[in-house]
C-alpha cells in the first residue's frame, strides 16, 4: 500500500452506516470519482438511453446525491416580478424510485455580489452523512436538515455571521464530514475554512486567514504515514491542516489568477496534483509533516497554442499508471507524463472544443463513464498512446445559458454537472430537469 491513501468509506468510519451503493456526496462515496458497482452496461442500448423518470426542477450546477432511498438536490429560480439576480434557493428531497418529491425547502438571497452571466443557481453539492442533509448555496447559506422530514436543524449566512465575499462564481466548494463536525469552505478573513458541530452547529475551528475571495475547490481528507490531513487548495497555495483543529501542516504557494483553482487536488500515491486555467499544473511530494513540490508547468496563456501542460478547469485529471490526463482550457483532451508534466498526446472529440469545454468523470472497474459538456456519456479509456471512445450517447440536453462580452460561448449552451452514480444508475440534472437513467447491463 502507498504512503498516502484516501480514506476509502470514510462516511461509514465517522457517520455509522450508509448505503454501500449510494453517492451521498460530491464525486461519490469516496470523494474521488469511483464507481464499485458490478453489473454495469458495456455498452449503451441502441436508441440510447431512456429515463426511468424525470422531475422538472430550476436552475444550478449543484450535483444530486443519493442516499437511504432519496436522491438530494438543490436549485434556483428568480423571484417573481424582480430581475434575475433576485433570487429563491431551494432543496429537493426525492424518492429514487420514483422521483416523487417527499419535500422541499426554500430561502431567498441574491446574486448581485456574482457575475451575471453565471447567476443561475447553486454550486455546491449536498451532502448527508448521519441522517442529516448539509446543503451550501450560492450566496454561502449553510443549511443542515433532517434528512427524513427536511426540518431546518440549523443554519448560517455566511454574508453576515462570517462576513465572507462571495467569489465572482459564486459559493462553489462542496462540505466534507470529519468525525463529528461538518468542514465547509464559508469564507470570511479570519478563515476561509471552518468546521462545525454536525449536530448543534457550533463552530469547532476556523482556519488560513486571507484577504482574497474564498476557494472554488472543495477540500478534501488524505492520509499519509498515518497522519491524517485536510486538503485545501486556494488561490495562493496548496495547504494541508489537521482536521481535528483546522493547525496548518504545510503549505506550498501556487498563485492562480482570478481564483482559477477550481478542480479537486489529485492523489496520486504520495503526491498530489493541481491543474488550473491561467498557470498550468503542479506535482507535489506529501510525507506527514511536510510537501516538497516536483515539478511546476505554466504557460504564455490561455489559449490552446499557449498552454504546454494541462490548464484544467473544470474538469479534475484523472491518473493511470505514469501518466495523467484531462481536458484543457479549451477543451482539449489531453495526455502527459506523471513525472514531469510534459504533454504526450491531445484529442478533440471528446467534447465541446470552446473555453472552458469541460468533462466529468467516474471510474468503473476498467473503464471511466464521461460526461462531458455537451450533454453526453460516453464510455471510455485512457493509455499513454491516447483516448479511447468506446460508445456514446446523449444522456440530458445542455440548456445551461453561460459566458460573458466578445468571449461568450459560441452555443452558449453547456450542461456542467457532475451527475451521481448509485445503484445501477445515473441521476444528471440540467437546468430544467432531474432524471434517473438505469445503467444495467442487460441480464
Amino acid at each position: 500500500m502507498s504512503k498516502a491513501t484516501i480514506l476509502f468509506g470514510l462516511l461509514v468510519l465517522v457517520s455509522g452506516p450508509v448505503f454501500s451503493a449510494d453517492w451521498p456526496q460530491w464525486a461519490g462515496p469516496d470523494r474521488q470519482g469511483q464507481w464499485n458497482e458490478t453489473g454495469i452496461l458495456r455498452q449503451f442500448p441502441e436508441g440510447g438511453l431512456k429515463p426511468t423518470w424525470s422531475v422538472p426542477i430550476g436552475s444550478g450546477y449543484s450535483g444530486p446525491i443519493v442516499a437511504g432511498g432519496r436522491v438530494f438536490v438543490t436549485d434556483y429560480r428568480p423571484k417573481a416580478n424582480t430581475e434575475i439576480l433576485e433570487a429563491i434557493e431551494r432543496v429537493l428531497c426525492l424518492d429514487e424510485q420514483t422521483g416523487k418529491i417527499l419535500w422541499t425547502h426554500e430561502w431567498e438571497t441574491h446574486y448581485r455580489r456574482q457575475m451575471r452571466s453565471y447567476a443561475t443557481g447553486p454550486r455546491a453539492t449536498p451532502l448527508f452523512v448521519n441522517g442529516r442533509l448539509f446543503t451550501l448555496g450560492a450566496t454561502g447559506r449553510l443549511h443542515c436538515f433532517d434528512a427524513d422530514t427536511g426540518k431546518v436543524l440549523w443554519e448560517y449566512d455566511s454574508l453576515q455571521t462570517f462576513k465572507a465575499e462571495v467569489p465572482a462564481f459564486g459559493v462553489s466548494a462542496s462540505p466534507i464530514a470529519w468525525k463529528d463536525t461538518v468542514i465547509v469552505v464559508c469564507g470570511g478573513r479570519d478563515g476561509l475554512l471552518r468546521a462545525f458541530d454536525q449536530a448543534t452547529g457550533k463552530q469547532k475551528w476556523k482556519a488560513i486567514p486571507a484577504d482574497y475571495e474564498m476557494p472554488y475547490s472543495a477540500p478534501q481528507i488524505i492520509q499519509v504515514d498515518g497522519v491524517t490531513q485536510l486538503i485545501q487548495w486556494d488561490q495562493t497555495q496548496l495547504s494541508a491542516l489537521n482536521p481535528d483543529t483546522g493547525k496548518v501542516i504545510w503549505q506550498v504557494p501556487f498563485f492562480a489568477r482570478s481564483n482559477m483553482a477550481l478542480a479537486r487536488p489529485v492523489l496520486i500515491g504520495n503526491r498530489l496534483l493541481v491543474s488550473g486555467f491561467y498557470d498550468g499544473s503542479m506535482l507535489v511530494e506529501v510525507t506527514a509533516n511536510d510537501a516538497t513540490m516536483l515539478w511546476k508547468n505554466g504557460g504564455q496563456g490561455e489559449r490552446p497554442q499557449q498552454t504546454a501542460s494541462l490548464h484544467a478547469v473544470i474538469t479534475t485529471p484523472i491518473a493511470e499508471g505514469d501518466h495523467f490526463y484531462g481536458t484543457c482550457s479549451y477543451g482539449e483532451l489531453r495526455g502527459l507524463r506523471l513525472k514531469d508534466g510534459e504533454r504526450v498526446w491531445e484529442q478533440k472529440d471528446a467534447t465541446r472544443q470552446g473555453r472552458w469545454g469541460s468533462m466529468f468523470w467516474v471510474k468503473n472497474g476498467d473503464r471511466y463513464f464521461v460526461n462531458n459538456d455537451l450533454g453526453e456519456l460516453l464510455i471510455m479509456q485512457f493509455t499513454p498512446e491516447g483516448a479511447k471512445i468506446l460508445d456514446r450517447t446523449q444522456a440530458i440536453k445542455p440548456d445551461t445559458h453561460c459566458g460573458y462580452g466578445p468571449r461568450r460561448f459560441a452555443d452558449a449552451l453547456v450542461n456542467w454537472v457532475q451527475p451521481a452514480y448509485a445503484n445501477r444508475h445515473m441521476i444528471i440534472r440540467n437546468d430544467s430537469e432531474i432524471r434517473r437513467i438505469s445503467l444495467e447491463a442487460k441480464k
